[in-house]
C-alpha cells in the first residue's frame, strides 16, 4: 500500500512554531515514528509553502497512490483550487489538522477541502496522521 502525506504552508516549522498549539516535535521526527507503526505501508512525504506546488503534487500522486493524508494548513480556508483538485483526482484524501480549527479564529472554520475529502480529522495533534493512515488502510 502506498500512502502520500502532503503538508501545506508553515508545517515545515513544526517543533519550532507555536509549540503550545502544535507541539515540540518536528514532522520529520514524527514521520519516522509513523513509518514504524505501519511497516507494511510505503510512505511518501511532501511539504510546500506554495499553493500551486501542492496542487501539482496532489495531481501527480492522485491517480497512482492508495491514499493521501493532506494537511493543507492555512490554504484550507482560502484555496478553492485545492478543493477542486481533490475532487478531480481518484485517490481518496483524508484532511488532517493538528489544532482544532473550529476552536480558533472564525475564518478558520471555513474549509474548501473538507467537502471534497473522504473525511477530516481535526484537533487531535499529530495522532491525526496515524488515524488517517489507519482509515486509508481499511
Amino acid at each position: 500500500m502506498k500512502i502520500a502525506i502532503i503538508n501545506g504552508p508553515n508545517l515545515n516549522l513544526l517543533g519550532k512554531r507555536e509549540p503550545e498549539v502544535y507541539g515540540s516535535e518536528s514532522f520529520e521526527q514524527y514521520f519516522e515514528t509513523l513509518k514504524g507503526k505501519f511497516p507494511t505501508v510505503t510512505f511518501y512525504y511532501y511539504q510546500s509553502n506554495v499553493e500551486g506546488e501542492l496542487i501539482n503534487e496532489l495531481q501527480r500522486v492522485g491517480f497512482a497512490y492508495d491514499g493521501i493524508v493532506l494537511n493543507p494548513g492555512g490554504y484550507t480556508h482560502t484555496s478553492v483550487a485545492l478543493g477542486d483538485c481533490i475532487a478531480a483526482i481518484t485517490t481518496p484524501v483524508v484532511e488532517v489538522h493538528i489544532s482544532n480549527i473550529h476552536a480558533r479564529e472564525d475564518f478558520r472554520k471555513i474549509s474548501h477541502v473538507s467537502a471534497k475529502a473522504k473525511g477530516s480529522i481535526i484537533g487531535l495533534g499529530m495522532k491525526g496522521y496515524e488515524l488517517a493512515v489507519s482509515f486509508l488502510m481499511k
